[in-house]
């Protein structure tokens, strides 16, 4: 009380009308304030839903409040990316490079020859080179002016061109640098504002001197973890961008399908593992498992050519025929089959321990899917996957159909899409100011080289690092 009784004669000496404080007035005070912090408290709560933290594995109200907002088609509403800490809008400008600008990027495009077609191109893990290039090209996000561009795109289908004969890896690795040496833009920032696109399992490794030329770029690939042949992985969380793998056009297009989802009660496999062995052990021990367990575990040897090919009606009806479908990793870690599970309906089951997943600032995966040691591949997996009720699983098929439109590559007048997550992670990577080694300012801000020559004066080819 004392200290209370401190406080007019401060509050006196201040006020110029002379009115005495009295006890009434500082009560008053004291639940004026009690009352503003009970009422700012209620308001954050009111207008922040995913507030709550928890981590309990049987607690889905954080993600039925993220799903309900990724899914304009159930609810009706936006999508609204923002509101998972990206900013409150969308605004960037993007370059893409035109193939006839720069001398060699045809190459990298279409082969030395120009005989690699952009169909053949859009098929397979690789698609994705293609239809990120397409629907940039396409974007309202689109610049045609360098000068205002946040970022830079650099088209390239060097899988598929690799693929179909169009060049080979010394190739490739020689018509990159020769791209790159034409580039003022890239040399002003050292890479960092430039896009490209890796999406098989190779990663950024197509390009064999990627470390040296584009280490501080940012890299569009599915693939976060590349060392199983490789000492280093290119894939670096702090600038990269995990993006989803290239699934089927027939099976995430609206209307009709090519194969649509079964009932529970109607698979006849608990779980199942479509995929060739590799000599991964992972994969070994699952071919085993379904071996010992033919009645639990489907996983059929793969015919990739002749007459027994498996057609893509064909694996798609296998892949729908079990609750779950187990992803274990490869040559790489991630596997197009996680993808692929969401559009026929049953639960992805992780089996490869370095994974690293798209937009997870949007998707509580644990909600979708489920990750299960690739060390203790065996019977006791099957035990754990059998003692899941019917109700969770449907549960997590539900969360799963909600938030699948995140690996659709689809146009921007999608609310909800692949392009749509991949621009909210690329406004992320937006630098305001850019820098490299070989490049110099002075006290009005203007960018030179080495030699003290202005950046609108820089000619090409210029020397890389």
């Amino acid at each position: 009380m004392a200290s209370l009784n401190k406080q007019p004669r401060s509050f006196i000496a201040h006020n110029h009308s002379g009115t005495p404080c009295t006890r009434t007035h500082q009560i008053g005070a004291l639940l004026l304030v009690a009352a503003t912090f009970f009422l700012t408290r209620v308001f954050d709560q009111s207008v922040s839903p995913c507030a709550n933290t928890s981590l309990s594995v049987n607690n889905y109200d954080r993600t039925s409040q993220i799903v309900e907002r990724l899914s304009p088609g159930a609810y009706g509403g936006p999508f609204s990316w923002p509101q998972r800490g990206y900013g409150s809008d969308l605004s960037i400008k993007i370059y893409v490079y035109d193939q006839n600008e720069i001398d060699g990027l045809k190459d990298l495009m279409y082969g030395r020859d120009g005989n690699v077609k952009t169909n053949a191109c859009l098929k397979g893990q690789w698609g994705t080179q293609v239809k990120i290039h397409n629907l940039l090209l396409q974007s309202r996000f689109r610049t045609k002016r360098k000068e205002e561009a946040d970022l830079f795109f650099v088209p390239a289908y060097v899988k598929c061109v690799r693929m179909m004969g169009g060049l080979n890896d010394k190739e490739i690795n020689m018509t990159y640098v020769k791209v790159l040496s034409q580039m003022p833009y890239f040399r002003r920032s050292g890479g960092r504002d430039h896009i490209f696109v890796f999406p098989s399992g190779a990663g950024a490794h197509l390009f064999r001197s990627w470390a040296k030329y584009i280490n501080r770029s940012i890299i569009l690939t599915p693939e976060g973890d590349r060392t199983d042949k490789r000492d280093t992985s290119a894939f670096n969380t702090w600038k990269d961008i995990i993006i989803p793998g290239n699934v089927d056009d027939g099976m995430t297009k609206n209307g009709g399908t090519v194969v649509h989802p079964l009932p529970l009660s109607k698979r006849k496999y608990l779980a199942n593992f479509l995929g060739r062995a590799q000599g991964k052990v992972g994969r070994l021990k699952l071919i085993e498992l379904a071996k010992q367990y033919p009645d639990k575990l489907e996983s059929p040897e793969l015919k990739l050519s002749g007459p027994d090919k498996l057609g893509r009606t064909e694996y798609f009806e296998h892949l729908r025929n079990a609750k779950f479908c187990l992803a274990p990793r490869g040559e790489s870690s991630w596997t197009l089959r996680f993808y692929e599970s969401y559009f026929v309906e049953c639960v992805p089951v992780i089996l490869s321990d370095q994974v690293e997943l798209p937009f997870q600032n949007v998707i509580d995966y644990s909600q979708t899917s489920i990750k299960w040691p690739s060390t203790r591949i065996g019977p006791e997996l099957l035990e754990y996957l059998a003692s899941i009720p019917d109700e969770d699983i449907e549960g997590m098929i539900a969360r799963g159909r909600q938030v699948r439109c995140l690996f659709v590559y689809a146009p921007e007048s999608e609310s909800c899409s692949a392009t749509q997550g991949i621009m909210w992670e690329l406004q992320r990577k937006v630098r305001q100011f850019h820098q490299s080694p070989q490049t110099f300012w002075l006290h009005n801000g203007t960018i030179v080289n080495r030699d003290l020559i202005e950046f609108s004066r820089w000619k090409p080819p210029m020397s890389l690092p």
